[in-house]
């Protein structure tokens, strides 16, 4: 960009930002369309579990059940590959765009789906689910990054939860194959399940195409020009306009300031400044990170991909439901129905209050399932006389009615889910990062969500199998407990970021605690700090931040 030309600036904190178009919902609605392989991956397995086809493929002959060391490996590979991914995606984000990292997610994630749909045993289907796991895992972190950094902050927090929204059409739509598959009595009973995930890859592949980078990224790499074009694609106006130039403007003075206090020192540096600070500074990398990694664990924390993985071969288990597929299509369009209400509560009720008060309504339906199980429901059955062909006790539920009690609070605690700590994690790790680490701040929460996915994925067979822990209802009491922690997590440590910018979040966060934050609003602009007139020096301000762009 030519020295000497000038950015319009504004000192109105209200006006740095163009009106919301249906260009800039559209372009953000289409990215969200990512979640599909999240939702779908983690869902159509557990249908494919309870597949009689599937189990005499993985199991020896006669087997009517996966062994819980069999669950365990093939729900939590995917799981494992996704924390790499995550990591990975972190540093290429940087270095060659979040488009572009997102796209090359879809080619590895299609890759997996064809290995999964060639094989014929355990050894290749394992293998499959692995490199799946790592184009999620790009795109679970990514998508996070690239939506927080394009939408608008007025409707961010709807949009993002789009993505959230997207991951529960992904579990509904597994649970549709599966039941739609589950009487088949050939290959393509977990073959067909397997493959639709290959039209998923392209179709998001493909449209990133056509979509433009983040201009936060090019910003960051020092090519203000790019970010212009960009911001004017997004926004739906003319490149000249107005609102582009104060938008940009603030963007440009924010990566100014942040990279004084943030400087670039490498590739090692970059991921060493995610931990700089002290974890009693509100405003520090570390706390901040910190706040990441541990949100994510949280929300998985909650329980609810026990539900989603292991409900069916669970509810089989306790002998108490009939149709237990049909069941788990119920849970997953549950949480469909109900995620798009946080498209209005999160912009209208805020972040936090829905995190608070959606582990409270969690905490409570958990507790109501186990103790209901334990004195009257799943753990109470009778057998009805011996399986003709595998001689195993046919278990029916002593009281029906208990039973039905704690599937309704399932679904009541799915609805909560749904929600708040559905999309709620994921918006709020979008937003506390400063431009400097937010693609490794972003990717290391993801990874933390992925690593507590694995651990959950890997002992839940162990907690609930026959052989195993057994532990029928009693699960809940853990699930209930641990809702209780994140209701006190929430309240203590979860900050209010809703109406914010990315780049008043950060000074929101340096001037206020979680519990006051709800009350900040923004007082001056970035490039204020920077300039007491009405234009940025492009010479002095945007050259600088265009010699000083950096890959890392």
């Amino acid at each position: 960009m030519p020295g000497g030309v000038a950015l319009a600036t504004t000192s109105d904190v209200n006006a740095i930002e163009a009106p919301v178009t249906w260009k800039a919902y559209l372009i953000c609605a289409f990215a969200s369309f990512g979640g599909i392989f999240f939702g779908y991956d983690s869902g159509y397995i557990n249908g494919v579990l309870g597949s009689g086809v599937f189990i005499s493929l993985i199991e020896p002959a006669g087997a009517t059940a996966l062994t819980g060391p069999h669950q365990s490996l093939i729900v939590s590979i995917l799981s494992a590959g996704t924390f790499f991914g995550a990591l990975i995606a972190g540093d290429l984000a940087e270095m060659i765009g979040r488009r572009y990292t997102i796209i090359i997610g879809c080619i590895i994630y299609i890759i997996g789906v064809v290995l999964q749909v060639a094989s014929s045993g355990l050894g290749l289907l394992v293998a499959g689910r692995l490199v799946a796991g790592l184009g999620v895992g790009f795109e679970s972190a990514i998508v996070i990054l690239y939506m927080s950094e394009i939408c608008p902050r007025k409707v961010r927090g709807a949009l993002v939860a789009g993505y959230q929204f997207a991951i529960t059409l992904g579990l509904l739509l597994a649970s549709i194959v599966d039941y739609a598959t589950e009487h088949r009595a050939d290959t393509g009973s977990y073959r067909i399940p397997i493959g639709i995930q290959f039209l998923f890859g392209l179709v998001l592949g493909i449209g990133l195409f056509f979509l433009p980078d983040s201009p936060r990224y090019f910003v960051k790499r020092g090519r203000v020009d790019a970010a212009r074009m960009a911001l004017s694609r997004l926004r739906g106006q003319p490149i000249d306009s107005e609102y582009i130039e104060v938008e940009l403007s603030e963007i440009v003075a924010n990566e100014e300031y942040e990279r004084a206090l943030i400087p670039t020192t490498g590739w090692f540096g970059s991921w060493a400044n995610c931990f700089k600070g002290s974890v009693f500074q509100s405003n520090s990398n570390l706390r901040k990170t910190i706040l990441g990694t541990s949100l994510q664990m949280m929300q998985q924390w909650t329980g609810i991909n026990f539900i989603f993985y292991y409900s069916t071969p669970f509810l089989q288990s306790t002998g108490a439901i009939g149709n237990t597929f049909l069941i788990s299509l119920i849970f997953n369009l549950i949480d469909t129905v109900f995620t798009p209400v946080s498209f209005y509560t999160m912009e209208k009720v805020g972040r936090r209050q829905l995190l608070i008060w959606g582990a409270f309504g969690m905490a409570l339906c958990q507790f109501i399932i186990a103790i209901v199980g334990v004195t009257a429901g799943f753990n109470k059955t009778h057998s009805i006389g011996n399986d003709p062909a595998t001689g195993d006790p046919i278990l029916r539920a002593n009281n029906p009615s208990a039973v039905n009690a704690q599937i309704a609070f399932i679904a009541i605690y799915i609805a909560f889910f749904a929600g708040s700590w559905g999309p709620g994690a994921w918006i709020v790790i979008g937003e506390i990062f400063p431009l400097p680490i937010r693609s490794r701040g972003v990717a290391l929460s993801t990874a933390s969500n992925w690593l507590w996915n694995t651990i959950i994925a890997v002992i839940t067979p162990y907690m609930v199998g026959a052989n195993e822990g057994n532990l029928k209802s009693s699960v809940f009491f853990v699930w209930g407990g641990l809702c209780t922690s994140a209701f006190v997590y929430a309240y203590l440590l979860i900050p209010e970021t809703k109406g914010l910018t990315l780049e008043q979040v950060d000074q929101m966060m340096a001037e206020t605690t979680p519990r006051t934050s709800s009350k900040w609003v923004p007082h001056q602009t970035f490039t204020n700090m920077l300039a007491a007139e009405g234009k940025l020096d492009m010479a002095a301000v945007v050259e600088d931040v265009e010699r000083r762009g950096s890959k890392f």
